[in-house]
């Protein structure tokens, strides 16, 4: 993209070539005294940019990120299960439980700088290992805390949240190691394997709940965790070392690119875990069994497995930010337009298929962004801060719609009162859009423009 318009010039997403938008950016930030290793950091980039194999032993890395992925989203997106469980054993409320499921996936926010830092140390392999032994521990942990939501804090918030974040940035990191024409798929195909598992762990955990009961079902998952994700982790070798950065460079928000599409993260996470928290509690509103519930959630995972595959060729194709707002955009018009009105199976089914697809697009999409326009080697720094920001959405997103759901009369009032949590997530999922477009419209107006 050329412009003769110096502020157009440093203000556009040349998301096709990420390695000419890197060096534009990074040769003025190393004019900043203020960031010391910014050439560094550009020559690290150009260098493992150019020599990308796009395939090779990448393969076999995305194969074990698809694994490692599996559990770590395929478990956290199923809490509802979990939690609608825990509920009706009168543990807590939905909206209290709904804040140990939010704090697990919360902690990819509060840890991202920090294991942004701890890859770059101990290499993605053992950061890997580390994360999904972590995940073990803590189901293992959770089962002996059933009877006691202090402790589920601890163990299913707190020490399932440090699994999850170290492995969320693994696999965020490691595919630009090995892809670039190929990184929106590659990213597609390790996101999707998340929604997958989501899908079956839905129905393997509604079985496990009613053949061996809630702490026997914690167990089991730590121990299936261990022996499936273990291995895979050892899979994952990064290709060159992670070059030696900033804790956090701030000059990235004096780039707008950067600076918008931290804030369009920030708000489009609100709403991210409203339906697959609530879908079981909402199935039950409707007088269905947790059979029911359980499938519902199911079809939603597998709906975000195929979302986040189909983005992943988006984004190779039409370009990483045309699909990220084209998938905001269907999560707030699902959520605005369908959820209200779904009363029955039929259209709750439509509802969970296009909110799942544009849901798993979100997170298939921002590595491919992040990663196209700051460079294979910088993209863990970029990363950590960019999720940094996911922060307030991932712990409060899913319980501010429990306490509306609580001042609306609860879950024992009928779907009804579920409308307004379900419009406070479609107008945050809308607001995310809204600035996805302006991001978009901002940097080109040619909207068939492949960015």
């Amino acid at each position: 993209m050329a412009s003769n318009n110096p502020q157009s010039t440093s203000t556009a997403v040349e998301l096709q070539d990420g390695t000419r938008a890197e060096g534009r950016f990074t040769r003025s930030a190393a004019n900043d005294a203020a960031d010391p290793t910014a050439d560094d950091v550009m020559q690290a980039s150009l260098l493992a940019d150019s020599e990308v194999p796009d395939g090779g032993y990448g393969w076999v890395v995305i194969s074990g990120c698809a694994m490692v992925t599996w559990w770590f989203i395929g478990t956290s997106y199923c809490w509802g299960i979990l939690q609608n469980a825990l509920v009706k054993e009168g543990v807590s409320s939905s909206s209290t439980l709904a804040f140990v499921g939010s704090l697990a996936t919360a902690c990819i926010s509060f840890l991202g700088i920090l294991n942004a830092r701890i890859i770059r140390k101990l290499g993605t392999r053992v950061c890997a290992m580390i994360g999904v032994f972590m995940l073990g521990l803590s189901e293992v942990l959770s089962s002996f805390a059933i009877k006691n939501i202090g402790s589920l804090f601890v163990t299913g918030g707190i020490l399932m949240g440090i699994g999850i974040s170290l492995c969320f940035m693994v696999v965020s990191v490691i595919p630009a190691q090995y892809f670039k024409t190929k990184r929106g798929i590659a990213n597609g195909i390790v996101y999707a394997a998340g929604g997958l598992g989501g899908a079956v762990n839905s129905f393997v955990i509604n079985a496990l709940l009613q053949d061996v009961g809630t702490a026997w079902t914690f167990r089991i998952l730590g121990f299936i965790t261990w022996g499936t994700g273990l291995p895979a982790a050892y899979m994952i070798k990064q290709r060159v070392p992670l070059p030696r950065t900033t804790f956090v460079e701030w000059s990235l928000f004096r780039d707008v690119r950067f600076l918008l599409l931290f804030v369009t993260g920030a708000i489009a996470t609100f709403p991210l875990l409203v339906p697959p928290f609530f879908l079981p509690l909402y199935t039950d509103s409707l007088g269905m069994t947790s059979s029911v519930g359980a499938a519902v959630v199911a079809a939603f995972n597998f709906s975000s497995a195929v979302g986040r595959l189909i983005c992943g060729f988006c984004s190779d194709f039409l370009g990483p930010l045309n699909t990220l707002f084209v998938s905001l955009l269907l999560s707030a018009l699902s959520m605005l337009i369908l959820w209200p009105v779904s009363t029955s199976i039929g259209p709750l089914v439509v509802f969970v298929i296009i909110n799942g697809m544009s849901n798993g697009g979100f997170f298939s999409t921002m590595p491919t962004v992040v990663g196209n326009v700051f460079g294979s080697a910088r993209v863990s720094v970029a990363m950590g801060m960019v999720v940094t920001g996911w922060a307030g959405g991932y712990l409060l997103g899913a319980p501010i719609a429990g306490y509306i759901l609580d001042a609306s009369g609860g879950e024992e009032s009928g779907i009804a009162a579920y409308r307004p949590a379900i419009f406070y997530a479609g107008g945050m999922a809308l607001s995310s859009a809204v600035m996805a477009l302006f991001i978009r419209l901002k940097t080109d107006m040619k909207p068939f423009k492949k960015l």
